[in-house]
């Protein structure tokens, strides 16, 4: 009866060791989508690269087009119906709503400007407050899974990294933009559109992977502050890097591989993970 118990019990450790394992790659590998959604969702950084476009397109005054750019933040403050899209709606479809409203906003606006389609003022008011809606979504994805993956102790670092790259996203899309058309307003739209679904369906396995209640399904390693700090001071470099070299007017060519060292830059985290979830990620993707 005892070696039975013993049994038991060395079973179940041995269960939840596996348990902790599995959930610290799979914590790491949240935090790497989490930080990719956020480097380019902050899409409302770039009103000012279109605006002029935009303000042609419609023919309507400064004014008005101050209306639109407030309109976009004001699109934030409907950020809480993403709650309520979590009651009712897995993670996953969550972020995939978020893109979609996004790729339908910056895409209408990205027709505007071409002259493919003619709309009135109030409905690009509301298109732009349904853009600025997404970005709160976004945000709102990112939030729940650092919560979910991380417990209490390492729930403000993870959060705060992730957020630290929101605030890249315009430098990120100024290079995009003078890597494939430098002087077309207009290429930013159809980045703010396309970009973000790109990087969700990218991301989509690692979050599916997250579990509800991982945060509470380990102890906190001790090296992990280690990985913190190399991934804040990689975070430092990455906004060191957009600084200067994106503020540099380039040629085509050397604009394509300023671009490149940013997505190395960006793809670096991913040497926190093991092979194999590196490879396993890539097949899903």
């Amino acid at each position: 009866m005892e070696r039975s118990t013993t049994t038991t019990t060395e079973q179940q450790q041995q269960q939840q060791q596996g348990r902790r394992r599995g959930t610290g790659w799979r914590r790491w590998a949240v935090l790497v989508a989490t930080v990719w959604i956020q480097a380019v969702t902050g899409t409302n950084f770039d009103f000012s690269a279109y605006s002029s476009a935009l303000k042609a397109s419609l023919g309507v005054s400064q004014e008005a087009l101050n209306y639109l750019a407030t309109a976009s933040d004001l699109g934030k403050a409907l950020g809480w119906s993403s709650g309520l899209a979590l009651i009712h709606l897995p993670l996953p479809a969550v972020l995939l709503l978020s893109a979609a409203s996004g790729l339908a906003a910056y895409a209408l606006q990205y027709a505007l400007i071409l002259d493919y389609l003619h709309l009135p003022y109030p409905l690009v008011f509301l298109i732009c407050l349904v853009a600025g809606c997404s970005i709160c979504w976004f945000n709102t994805v990112c939030f729940v899974l650092c919560i979910r993956s991380f417990s209490s102790s390492n729930r403000p670092l993870a959060l705060s990294l992730s957020i630290s790259f929101n605030g890249l996203s315009a430098a990120f899309y100024t290079l995009f933009a003078n890597a494939l058309s430098p002087f077309s307003p207009s290429v930013y739209l159809l980045l703010n559109a396309i970009v973000p679904l790109v990087v969700s369906l990218v991301a989509l396995p690692a979050i599916l992977l997250c579990h509800p209640h991982d945060g509470h399904l380990h102890v906190v390693p001790k090296h992990d502050k280690r990985i913190f700090l190399g991934l804040y001071l990689l975070a430092f470099i990455t906004g060191i890097y957009l600084v200067i070299f994106g503020s540099f007017n380039t040629t085509n060519s050397t604009a394509w591989v300023v671009l490149t060292g940013a997505m190395v830059l960006l793809a670096l985290p991913l040497i926190i993970l093991p092979p194999p979830v590196v490879l396993m990620w890539t097949h899903m993707t």
